[in-house]
């Protein structure tokens, strides 16, 4: 691509979401206004609508909708304030215990739902008042519920390891999966250790003891919502279904969960539930389409190949490229939303990490860990903003608790970036 064409491309993307376009149409724009610029022998703008349609036309897309509309049955179905008793159970006599509470929640939550917004307001719903009836200090509260709430993202089901399954043509979205377990439970632990220290320094309190009678009893109705996670990654581990027939199954088991047992979602409430779950579903698929015209453009004028060769220019080390590459996409998740993020750069830098002998698999946990910590920081961290309003407190407020968090997130990166068998243990070991 002529440097004329990479600087409209550039500079009409960045303009735009300067003036406040929808990511979705700032990138579909973007991809017209360059093909407008007219390249020499190339194809007829239309493409750029016809590449967005194929681009959707994928089976593994399907279980998006099925997981976000699982994920808002859970979201009203009573399901976040029954992992929040049974976490309080496991950590909350510890000092400090209810930051551990919430970052244990989110996890348990994160893993049924599998969207990092949806996690950030239904615990941070119920955490963030507890925590500042406590003594917590409301600004601290809302930096780990959502920093936290990010974890969902990678353990599984995640609806961003589908759209990278897509981007990089084709890895198992089972594989991918499992994979996220581990990383997940690395940056959960992070936090949790950091909010500890955090804790023993302030003096936070140490939450309710709950006793063993009281502690079985929350984990018995823990159990059906915990059950979601055994049936979904269990059975595609085991072959009995694909990740989209395991979506489908997903939403029958929330439904009978939320509807017919907790009954805390009525017949009344569901014309709204699905009638948000189409709009969502709705603003993903158009991200995706849009990322898909733009990733196109991209390739057809051989963006790919030339950033391989100079980055296999810059340096020949695989620590060296890694850290310029992780850098490259922290700053990316800054400015950029994570779907059209893992759509646009996956086919660039996956020919650079898979010469060096990365794993495809390690290397989708890779980004989409860098670009979940985009999502806690402004000016476009959809995280963020839902996390502060949530806690009603402003972004200025909450940076300065969420400085030591970040830490604990780049230092969880690192680990699993340069420790691979983190997130290739539990593939290898069912077979992937």
């Amino acid at each position: 691509m002529e440097i004329a064409h990479i600087l409209v491309l550039i500079f009409s993307f960045t303009i735009l979401l300067v003036l406040g376009v929808p990511i979705s149409f700032s990138i579909g724009i973007a991809t017209i206004a360059t093909m407008l610029m007219g390249i020499e022998g190339g194809p007829a703008l239309t493409t750029v609508a016809q590449r967005m349609a194929t681009g959707l036309d994928s089976f593994a897309l399907l279980a998006i909708p099925f997981f976000i509309l699982s994920g808002q049955l859970m979201n009203r179905g009573g399901i976040a304030r029954r992992l929040i008793d049974f976490a309080k159970t496991l950590v909350g006599m510890f000092p400090g215990g209810l930051a551990f509470v919430n970052t244990m929640a989110a996890m348990l939550f994160g893993s049924i739902s599998g969207s990092a917004v949806a996690t950030a307001s239904a615990i941070g719903g119920f955490m963030v008042p507890t925590m500042q009836k406590e003594g917590y200090d409301l600004n601290y509260s809302a930096a780990v519920n959502l920093t936290s709430a990010t974890t969902g993202l990678i353990i599984p089901p995640s609806n961003i390891l589908i759209v990278y399954s897509l981007a990089s043509g084709g890895v198992s979205i089972g594989a991918l999966f499992v994979a996220g377990y581990f990383p997940g439970i690395v940056i959960g632990l992070s936090l949790m250790v950091v909010a500890g220290v955090i804790a023993h320094k302030k003096k936070y309190p140490v939450s309710e003891k709950v006793r063993i009678k009281d502690g079985i009893l929350r984990f018995l109705n823990a159990v059906p919502s915990l059950f979601l996670i055994i049936l979904v990654i269990g059975g595609i581990v085991a072959g009995y279904f694909t990740a989209t027939e395991a979506s489908a199954i997903a939403v029958l088991y929330a439904f009978i969960l939320s509807v017919l047992i907790y009954r805390e979602v009525k017949w009344k409430d569901l014309p709204k539930i699905l009638l948000d779950s189409a709009t969502t579903t709705a603003i993903v698929m158009l991200l995706i389409g849009t990322s898909m015209g733009m990733s196109w453009l991209i390739s057809y004028e051989n963006i790919p190949q030339n950033i391989s060769a100079a980055l296999m220019a810059l340096s020949s080390s695989r620590i060296i490229i890694l850290l310029f590459i992780n850098f490259l996409l922290l700053l990316v998740g800054i400015f950029m939303d994570i779907t059209p993020a893992v759509l646009i750069f996956t086919p660039i830098f996956l020919p650079v990490v898979t010469q060096l002998g990365v794993d495809p698999i390690h290397f989708g946990i890779i980004m989409v860990l860098n670009l979940s910590i985009g999502l806690c920081t402004p000016p476009v961290g959809t995280v963020l903003f839902v996390g502060c309003g949530i806690a009603g407190t402003s972004i200025s407020k909450v940076l300065k608790p969420l400085l030591p968090l970040f830490l604990a997130m780049l230092i969880a990166l690192l680990l699993v970036t340069f420790i691979p068998s983190i997130s290739l243990f539990l593939p290898k070991l069912f077979g992937y």
